[in-house]
């Protein structure tokens, strides 16, 4: 069954087409790389799934359930997490407390506002599970603001992980990263285990290339080209629109 079915999506701003019929279907475990020049719709893509905005026309399907008129909340639920082109964490809190607000995010204990994140000891062994997996467990208590800035991708996805998401969303986790620190990122990314799907924006053809199973790429918010990596980068479109050549 296919863990994201997109039929026949569309979405315009002020009557510019961003995403234009787009129709795509991501298998169960699969790693999907969503690639394109800048402008070609692929964030915006992203938000559509993910609810952050609405779609003017087409379905979206999760696990076979459609999802296009679900809050982001309700998507969140059902398995989906992301993370952001522009890293959106809260740098004056600690390491393991962002991580708690990620999980407190899917818990009705979010509405307890008399406890402090230092006091939500039942999401401990969690917290210190998921950083261990991204290498910060001896940051914990670290405030975010400190971290440098590949530490703070890790972060970001430790906290999408630790929601046990069904279908993960990575927009540019490689973005502004040294060649030490996409080294380390690829290596997370390549380690989640396949029960979890996971769609993966990058401009970083190299590193991103060999964690694909297939490829689909946007241009001025239509799919070009779909397929493996040898099918895409032979494809002529593909070639003359995104790799230059």
């Amino acid at each position: 069954m296919a863990a994201l079915q997109i039929t026949r999506l569309k979405k315009a701003f002020g009557g510019l087409p961003a995403i234009s019929d787009v129709s795509l279907e991501v298998e169960e475990g699969e790693r999907r790389l969503i690639i394109g020049p800048n402008g070609a719709g692929k964030t915006t893509l992203f938000n559509l799934v993910t609810g952050d905005l609405r779609p003017d026309a087409g379905q979206i399907r999760f696990n076979g359930r459609s999802i296009e008129k679900l809050r982001p909340d309700q998507r969140a639920h059902l398995g989906l997490a992301r993370t952001y082109q522009i890293i959106t964490l809260f740098p004056k809190d600690t390491v393991a407390g962002n991580v708690v607000l990620s999980l407190l995010g899917l818990s009705r204990e979010r509405w307890n506002t008399f406890d402090s994140l230092e006091k939500q000891t039942r999401f401990a062994e969690r917290v210190h599970a998921v950083l261990e997996r991204v290498d910060l467990a001896a940051f914990a208590q670290r405030p975010v603001s400190a971290l440098a800035y590949g530490e703070k991708r890790r972060l970001e996805i430790a906290m999408a992980l630790a929601q046990s998401p069904r279908l993960l969303l990575l927009d540019e986790p490689l973005a502004g990263l040294s060649r030490e620190e996409r080294g380390g990122v690829r290596k997370l990314i390549a380690a989640i285990p396949r029960e979890v799907t996971v769609v993966m924006i990058e401009h970083d053809m190299d590193t991103a290339l060999d964690l694909a199973d297939r490829i689909s790429v946007l241009h001025y918010g239509k799919v070009l080209a779909e397929g493996t990596r040898a099918q895409v980068v032979a494809d002529p479109k593909t070639r003359e629109v995104y790799l230059g050549y």
